[in-house]
């Protein structure tokens, strides 16, 4: 079975690597970290007395939800190891910049050459694998080791069960070789259950980014970030967050429709992916707006901005800073049909929420925040010709409306602090199959 899964792999590789090579040549994506890939880690010692843990979290979002756990467990344990690897350039950066003082590895290639390599040389104890991750080679190498795998924040959406059933005995035996998955919520316990984990091993934990939300009034470096941009704090603010594809061009559509009624308003945007940045640039200066780029405002050098100035976000870790001077936020990818993008982070921090309709990736955390009246949905789909006017109407009404907009915020703080606990929840299960024996 290994032997025909490497086959299959190795041809499905060679299929997209002009892909990847254009890539890499077109945006600078795909152009480090082969070794590794490859499974040339860094040699490491055995793991003697203490656990050497191995956190697998593919990209940023999946980063920033373990720092918590990683933080709480080498607060308990300072003598447990860890290893932290990623599969996309911005996840690696963000666990540098998070991990500073621990070994930062790329995710190996799933053939079994590379695995066992990788595996050689990191000699883990544990594996932990975040939110969804699972190969077969890397699991199944792991088990014939004897190397427990978990799945910690585990979610997996109907679509993915979909397409793990075309393949269906592959699928099973790698999942059934998992040591516990703890899950965000039942919906995904039973999809997890579905595709062959025993219900044993399965347990309901919560979301770690509940906990990572930090509900704080205060976030350091954000007056700074201001100062330097030249936003103003007297002035209203509408921050756009992790936005994609085509959804700027409704931003921006929206944010002149809002001038009308609040000429004050300033507008940030902060796309996802950092290979837009110039995407978006040109599309601000395009539309008659100065673009103001955070990478070109350094900190002390103060910008005064035009009146027609749109912000926009083209630096990696500092999207809570904008969501802090926020008076109004839209959380992207929601519009554009991509999951959307976490809006926990926005509710910690007491701001009104605006999505999409888009928001299957956080479907648990929406349906909460919207029973307790903490967040406002836009029904706008991309291909609409009122989306801007959708957006601008929703936005609108918060800004006139300060009364609902202040209650919209504090619901969404309160949610946050009732969802709280998933990180004590999945810490208590980890150490305790980690546990020297």
């Amino acid at each position: 079975m290994r032997i025909l899964v490497d086959l299959v792999q190795f041809l499905v590789a060679l299929a997209v690597s002009p892909v990847i090579l254009y890539r890499a040549l077109t945006t600078g994506k795909y152009r480090q970290g082969w070794n590794e890939r490859f499974g040339w880690m860094p040699e490491l010692p055995p793991a003697k007395l203490w656990p050497r843990i191995w956190v697998h979290a593919v990209s940023v979002g999946e980063v920033n939800a373990v720092r918590g756990l990683v933080a709480a467990w080498r607060s308990r344990s300072p003598d447990t190891e860890f290893v932290i690897s990623t599969t996309t350039d911005t996840g690696q950066a963000r666990a540098r910049e998070l991990f500073p003082d621990l070994t930062v590895i790329r995710y190996p290639l799933d053939l079994s050459r590379f695995v066992r390599r990788a595996l050689d040389r990191i000699q883990p104890t544990v594996i932990v694998l975040v939110e969804l991750e699972v190969w077969y080679q890397f699991i199944a190498e792991a088990r014939a080791r004897g190397i427990p795998v978990v799945v910690i924040n585990g979610r997996l959406s109907e679509r993915s069960v979909k397409r793990f059933g075309l393949i269906g005995r592959i699928v099973r035996r790698m999942f059934e070789s998992l040591t516990w998955v703890g899950v965000q919520d039942e919906t995904y316990a039973e999809r997890f259950r579905q595709m062959g984990v025993p219900a044993d091993r399965v347990m309901v934990t919560g979301s770690l980014k509940w906990d990572n939300a930090g509900a704080t009034d205060h976030i350091a470096g954000s007056d700074t970030l201001a100062a330097a941009m030249g936003i103003d704090p007297a002035r209203p603010l509408w921050v756009c967050g992790s936005t994609g594809p085509d959804e700027e061009e409704i931003v921006l559509k929206a944010y002149n429709l809002v001038l009308k009624r609040h000429p004050r308003l300033q507008l940030a945007i902060i796309p996802r992916k950092p290979e837009r940045f110039d995407e978006v640039a040109d599309l601000i200066d395009k539309r008659g707006f100065e673009c103001v780029r955070r990478s070109r405002c350094p900190d002390g050098v103060a910008h005064t901005p035009s009146e027609r100035a749109v912000f926009l976000g083209d630096t990696m870790g500092e999207l809570r800073k904008f969501y802090h001077l926020a008076t109004v936020v839209f959380v992207g990818r929601s519009i554009a049909a991509m999951g959307g993008s976490d809006m926990m982070e926005v509710a910690g921090l007491a701001k009104p929420i605006l999505v999409g309709p888009h928001t299957e990736n956080f479907k648990d955390a929406v349906d909460q925040l919207r029973r307790h009246d903490a967040i406002r949905i836009v029904e706008a789909e991309l291909g609409d010709t009122d989306a801007a006017e959708k957006l601008a109407d929703a936005v609108t009404a918060l800004l006139g409306d300060r009364v609902a907009a202040e209650r919209l915020s504090e619901n969404a703080r309160r949610v946050v602090q009732e969802n709280r606990g998933a990180t004590e929840r999945t810490l208590a299960k980890l150490m305790e199959i980690a546990e020297p024996r």
